[in-house]
């Protein structure tokens, strides 16, 4: 039922569906990316990719294209074709998660439109979000060609590219969902709406440079903490590289940075906690609680998956967490611009 022309409940929900997806395809993506399995599907086919290989011959096909790739024959020579079809489904898992996002976003939006549901004011806004979704498509398979020539893994600049827009999508659909469930917030200025967008996007940050660990394989040295295997900053920072190269291509650098973000985020959400705390506000109470759990659990859980040297239950629920560190960060900033 439509409260007003500018909330509908039942839009609301669709969005947080959608939100729910786009979490889960994080997640799939990350393992994805954490059993090499990116690279095994070297075509990209929108359409008819959505079905696997039905017949040996088809496995045979896919396969001796991947035997091709520079991954097999550099990191993978002598795979068998059950070795191979592991790898495949991972990422054609997660490609059809793709495809059913699209389906689970387009066509209710379609319905909903044409229905009437959508305010005026969403129209354009959710416009754009199937735009951005589209292109994601674009960057996943502009991520995937890197890697096919020249290489084992793809490029960790596209990945993080990949990751960046999988969460601006992410924070787009809870928000426009929150719209829709109340009612666009108010344009508001203060100290406390400031610290919210200071500490959102800090977490924004931290996760792509959690991208650039993950596409560097660089959880998997300096297994010690708080040094890094016994050092405050590690003597390879540079590995041989230019100042300005090492810093986004370094692997002990790449972690560092990691690192050292974790700690700033910690602090932001100490200050903005504190701010709270100095300035009460009822609708803001509840992350008093929230964010300061969220984002403490989070550290001991990169802790924990670094020391354990980044196995894969452990490197999901990290990014596992991330999602929800982000999530209850957006809602903050969401509540922040409504609270009186």
């Amino acid at each position: 039922m439509r409260h007003s022309n500018q909330t509908d409940r039942f839009v609301a929900y669709w969005l947080f569906i959608v939100a729910g997806f786009v979490c889960a395809m994080i997640l799939v993506g990350g393992a994805t990316r954490l059993t090499d399995s990116g690279l095994s599907i070297t075509e990209w086919k929108p359409i008819s990719g959505a079905l696997p290989p039905l017949s040996q011959d088809a496995w045979q096909a896919d396969f001796d294209l991947y035997r091709q790739s520079s991954e097999y024959q550099l990191q993978n020579r002598g795979m068998t074709l059950d070795e191979f079809k592991f790898i495949f489904w991972w990422e054609w898992g997660h490609r059809q998660l793709g495809r059913l996002i699209g389906l689970v976003y387009g066509v209710p939006l379609l319905i909903f439109w044409l229905t009437g549901r959508i305010s005026g004011r969403l129209k354009p806004r959710l416009l754009v979000l199937l735009a951005l979704g589209g292109l994601q498509g674009f960057i996943g398979w502009w991520m995937v060609s890197s890697g096919l020539v020249d290489r084992t893994d793809v490029s960790h600049y596209r990945l993080a590219t990949h990751l960046g827009m999988a969460f601006v999508i992410l924070g787009l659909s809870v928000w426009y969902g929150m719209e829709a469930l109340h009612g666009p917030p108010p344009v508001r200025k203060g100290r406390l709406l400031g610290w919210s967008h200071a500490v959102w996007a800090a977490i924004f940050v931290q996760i792509l440079l959690g991208a650039l660990v993950a596409g560097l394989d660089a959880g998997l040295i300096y297994n010690t903490w708080p040094g890094m295997n016994g050092e405050v900053v590690p003597s390879a920072y540079f590995g041989n590289l230019p100042w300005w190269q090492a810093p986004f291509e370094s692997i002990a650098a790449v972690q560092y940075h990691h690192r050292l973000m974790a700690y700033a985020v910690t602090i932001l959400v100490g200050v903005f906690t504190w701010k709270l705390y100095k300035e009460p506000q009822a609708a803001l109470k509840p992350f008093m609680i929230a964010l300061p759990v969220v984002v403490l659990g989070q550290v001991v859980l990169g802790i924990t998956t670094l020391v354990h040297v980044a196995p894969l239950s452990l490197s999901l629920l990290h990014q596992g967490g991330a999602i929800i560190l982000f999530i209850t960060a957006g809602l903050a900033c969401w509540t922040a611009r409504r609270a009186i």
